[in-house]
């Protein structure tokens, strides 16, 4: 009984990733749907009219071509559920000329130092901490994304190529790949975006221990995956935004991004048998384009009660940023007043510009 307790830390580690082997899941490569900068956090996840820095190749490659100089570095941390899970993002993008752009981008989500307990009662039935290991269960992403101007309604273009690595331990591994396309229309006041995430679906093709799982999933009653493929379906985001002026020194920013998905009936606001559209909606202030306060909602979802009475849940964010020449800084705290089912966090990020040498 106590090694049945036991090898459950293996299995529920495991668990997840299993289910998920179907040729289509619901949720699948989710990882990659956690969001890139503190700013995007700030204005709840609205962002693919109007991003125009390093992390456009996440959220729509074609802001690439909206960089404010030559180059840009972009970095981000956050830590979830207080701090067992940690979350880093980090791009390097080029403007190439006035044509074109492009950035490579890496996005990690993990677990470190989960415990190994199947060897931690040894064979003479006594505990031995000695026995236990750690290992990690890590989800990684590598974009590498091209932007160029259209002369098509003026408007500009890009792509993303996605390499995705995920591993458990030594228990399972898996190799991915995918592409994005991103399209945006741009003018005094309005934003226009369509970003089309996994738009031939991406694949994910898992690889399994057996030896190492055997014994525990015998022990837990459970069955070895068999299935090692992982189909990602397309989404959709249509986007749209306009600036406005308040006062020579004031001026607001309204997001709006409808993130829809095609993988039958989800918890959101809007949803058919056909597809499900999730709204973000997001406001920036500035203050003379040097100090930003943000807020957004999103992650709309009906929530059941012990009681199994059903009510409307989302997600509040708010976001601050600063802007010295070069070098900006931004805050993100989301899930105001734990509104929404997951758990708080806060997000730190931040931007640096670099000229070419011969500006």
């Amino acid at each position: 009984m106590i090694k049945f307790l036991l090898h459950l830390s293996i299995v529920l580690c495991l668990s997840q990733m299993a289910i998920s082997q179907s040729k289509t899941p619901k949720y699948s490569n989710e990882f990659l749907q956690l969001g890139a900068g503190a700013r995007s956090f700030g204005m709840g996840y609205s962002m693919s009219s109007h991003s125009s820095d390093a992390t456009s190749g996440y959220w729509n490659p074609a802001g690439l071509m909206h960089l404010p100089e030559n180059y840009q570095l972009s970095l981000m941390h956050s830590s979830y559920f207080a701090g067992l899970a940690n979350y880093d993002f980090g791009s390097f993008a080029i403007k190439n000329d006035s044509t074109s752009a492009l950035s490579v981008s890496v996005i990690r989500f993990a677990v470190d130092d989960i415990a190994d307990t199947r060897l931690l009662v040894d064979a003479n039935g006594g505990v031995n901490y000695d026995n236990v290991q750690f290992f990690s269960a890590a989800d990684y992403a590598f974009l590498i994304s091209y932007a160029r101007n259209l002369q098509f309604l003026e408007s500009q273009m890009g792509a993303t190529v996605k390499v995705i690595r995920r591993t458990v331990g030594d228990f399972a591994t898996s190799w991915g790949f995918g592409l994005d396309l991103g399209w945006q229309k741009r003018s005094e006041t309005w934003n226009f975006g369509v970003s089309a995430k996994d738009i031939f679906s991406t694949f994910n093709v898992w690889s399994y221990n057996y030896e190492l799982l055997a014994t525990t999933y015998t022990a837990t009653g459970n069955e070895l995956p068999e299935d090692n493929l992982e189909i990602t379906l397309p989404r959709l985001i249509p986007s749209v935004s306009r600036y406005f002026s308040l006062s020579p020194k004031f001026g607001l920013l309204a997001s709006a991004d409808l993130i829809t998905t095609f993988d039958g009936k989800r918890n959101t606001l809007i949803r058919t048998d056909f597809m499900s559209v999730d709204p973000a909606i997001g406001l920036e202030f500035d203050f003379k384009k040097v100090v930003f306060l943000r807020g957004g909602l999103g992650q709309f979802q009906q929530i059941e009660d012990f009681e199994q009475n059903l009510s409307w849940n989302f997600q509040p964010n708010l976001g601050l940023g600063f802007r010295f020449n070069e070098l900006s800084i931004d805050y993100a705290f989301t899930d105001i007043g734990d509104q929404a089912a997951g758990l708080y966090s806060h997000v730190f990020s931040i931007n640096v510009d670099f000229k070419s040498g011969d500006e």
